[in-house]
């Protein structure tokens, strides 16, 4: 009996070190990447590198017409079958391409929303450009009740899906894109086309274009239709200093330039100086973009740009701060600056090849 049992004991175990071993062996990557998770301010901001191949090309050939479907690609391609849900809400921005005191070019955003925890995530993908990204964690169902932590744990496996919410980003070839929510769009579909979401199509310039115009055209071969229903336009800028707001109006894709050296974006429609607002202070925080940067001659030193971030950062009529995060991307040296929440005594820096 002893060594029937003694034998039952051996089968059990090596049965349990072979499974250990092949999920070892399945989740290698998502292991690596989730042990890479920081956080780097209490308010819920965090860092991860993304290690493997989030599969965005196969991603391209198929698309999404939902939500549910980018939902359910995620779900079976990253998460190894743990459901995720996509949370949308509302939400208003601001954004500006300008030189700082180098004469770099710079690439500056707010993100306004209610409560989101964020993610500054590091990619290189095999067949795409390393870039770095902000997540909004809140798509994902994270929450302030219901925060990632520091390092492996299985409440932290749904930030595997952050690759396909970035909301705003840079490459390593100087490319950078926001996304800014506008009240109303013009979309007409391409049956020919596969169909992108709001932040995929982020993801889509991050990883395959090298300068705007590869953008633009990039962007012209997909439709796209905006997760939840919350409509944006997408401010894009280079290295070179050009820049454009991408729209989606009188049912095509518009491409909005400027003849200045700088251009800023907001909440409204910019194309054929519709400047179709929502009613809110749009207008009044691009007015004070604009007139500080023409004031500076178009060279905005980094304080300045700190503190003008932090000042058109978005408060609701009851005082509830809705400035989530604000970034500064360098399209010059592929560096850059990160704070949560106004948070001007936690500026965080970051560069392009920085990995955990």
């Amino acid at each position: 009996m002893k060594k029937k049992r003694k034998i039952s004991l051996i089968i059990v175990l090596s049965l349990l070190a072979c499974i250990i071993i092949m999920l070892f062996v399945l989740f290698v990557n998502e292991l690596k990447t989730l042990k890479t998770i920081k956080q780097i301010d209490n308010y819920g901001m965090y860092r991860m590198t993304y290690y493997g191949d989030y599969g965005f090309d196969d991603f391209l050939e198929q698309g999404a017409a939902s939500d549910k479907d980018i939902e359910e690609f995620v779900t079976k391609r990253l998460l190894k079958g743990i459901p995720i849900k996509f949370n949308v809400t509302e939400s208003g921005c601001t954004a500006f391409v300008t030189k700082n005191e180098n004469g770099d070019i710079i690439f500056a955003r707010n993100f306004d929303f209610t409560y989101a925890p964020s993610m500054q995530l590091y990619t290189n993908p095999p067949d795409g450009y390393a870039s770095v990204s902000t997540v909004n964690l809140s798509f994902a169902g994270y929450s302030e009740d219901n925060l990632p932590t520091d390092g492996v744990s299985f409440n932290n496996f749904l930030t595997l899906a952050g690759p396909y919410l970035p909301f705003d980003g840079m490459n390593e070839k100087g490319v950078a894109i926001a996304l800014l929510a506008v009240p109303e769009v013009q979309i007409r579909k391409d049956e020919n086309k596969v169909t992108l979401n709001t932040t995929t199509a982020i993801r889509l310039v991050l990883d395959k274009a090298s300068n705007v115009d590869e953008a633009i055209e990039l962007l012209k071969n997909y439709n796209i239709y905006f997760s939840g229903d919350i409509y944006c336009h997408y401010l894009i800028a280079d290295s070179t200093g050009k820049s454009v707001i991408v729209e989606y109006y009188d049912h095509d894709l518009q491409v909005v330039e400027t003849d200045k050296e700088y251009q800023a974006a907001s909440n409204f429609v910019a194309y054929n100086d519709l400047n179709i607002g929502e009613g809110f202070t749009e207008f009044q925080r691009y007015d004070k973009v604009v007139n500080k940067i023409e004031d500076s001659n178009n060279s905005l030193n980094t304080n300045d740009t700190i503190h003008l971030l932090n000042e058109v950062g978005v408060y609701e009529e009851d005082g509830f701060d809705k400035l989530q995060w604000s970034v500064i991307y360098n399209l010059t040296d592929m560096s850059g600056k990160i704070w949560a929440h106004r948070n001007e005594n936690n500026i965080i820096d970051f560069r392009m090849n920085m990995v955990d």
